[in-house]
């Protein structure tokens, strides 16, 4: 048996490889039941999303220094705003709010004010800019720098990720999902693949609110094998523009398919230019590419 084969094991909710020094480990747990709900919403501090997977996660471990590097449920969740929503926030209204309380505060309205209960404000679309973390478990904490602009090894090197070699593994999970009591969709969606040459992961965030605006985070990770000491590059970008200027890129204007597809609305958003500057659009924190490396001490 070749000793740098790739080792694969595989259960209803754990998909494992170990690959040229690293581990690469996949869980997709059922939704959670009401135990572990209430167990997480005592931590956040606020409703869950409809579709919570609490026990879900993607983790990456380099095996000779023990660093592990994870994407799970719960931190996701503490990246959502507990509280009044502020500058930078990103808050968002749903297109028929203005109208909806109007009517209902209207003097001349028939219609009898619905009976209201006291409740803690928090981000409803749920809105993570959450880009991983560094678990108790791990045994060495690394020092994340900005990348060098000029330097092409802090760069992700998009014609290896297109290159079509061999796949030696793919996996990916949903941390929650949520269609924001039918107002669109919330969502956080993490993927790996372990190929010949390197680990890359991609961790989306993507919000819908119909008929107001699209917005999505992500964060890339990738790793070269061939580097050396092991360097990482991490790169989270933001974008988010007005629902209408996305649906003016379907390629069908019958077809509305494409706006519930991450990946068109995540690649409309990119093409968007000055998305921020547009009406409709809020001043969210998130917005923007950042990249940064670290080193595996060797």
């Amino acid at each position: 048996m070749d000793s740098d084969a790739p080792k694969i094991t595989k259960t209803d909710v754990e998909h494992t490889i170990e690959h040229a020094g690293w581990r690469v480990q996949t869980f997709t747990y059922p939704i959670s039941n009401a135990a572990q709900l209430d167990d997480i919403q005592a931590v956040v501090g606020f409703p869950l999303p409809e579709m919570t997977f609490g026990a879900n996660a993607l983790t990456l471990t380099h095996l000779a220094s023990g660093w592990t590097y994870t994407f799970d449920t719960l931190e996701a969740l503490k990246g959502v705003k507990n509280g009044e929503l502020g500058d930078g926030d990103g808050g968002v209204r749903v297109g028929y709010a203005d109208a909806w309380l109007k009517s209902r505060t209207d003097p001349n309205s028939n219609t009898p004010m619905p009976k209201t209960v006291e409740t803690k404000p928090y981000d409803w679309t749920y809105t993570t800019i959450y880009s991983g973390h560094e678990p108790d478990s791990s045994t060495l904490t690394l020092d994340w720098r900005p990348a060098d602009a000029n330097n092409p090894a802090h760069t992700i090197p998009m014609s290896e990720l297109t290159r079509r070699d061999p796949i030696l593994y793919y996996a990916h999970t949903t941390l929650y999902d949520d269609e924001l009591h039918d107002n669109g969709e919330s969502s956080v969606l993490a993927r790996v693949r372990v190929m010949p040459t390197f680990i890359f992961v991609l961790v989306r965030f993507c919000l819908r609110v119909d008929n107001v605006l699209f917005r999505v985070h992500d964060t890339r990770l990738y790793h070269s094998f061939a580097s050396s000491p092991p360097l990482i590059i991490k790169e989270t970008s933001g974008w988010e523009a007005p629902y209408n200027s996305v649906k003016r890129k379907l390629p069908d204007k019958r077809d509305l398919t494409p706006l519930t597809d991450t990946a068109f609305i995540a690649t409309s958003l990119a093409e968007i230019e000055g998305s921020q500057q547009q009406p409709g659009v809020t001043k969210w924190r998130g917005l923007g590419t950042q990249t940064q490396v670290a080193t595996i001490p060797s």
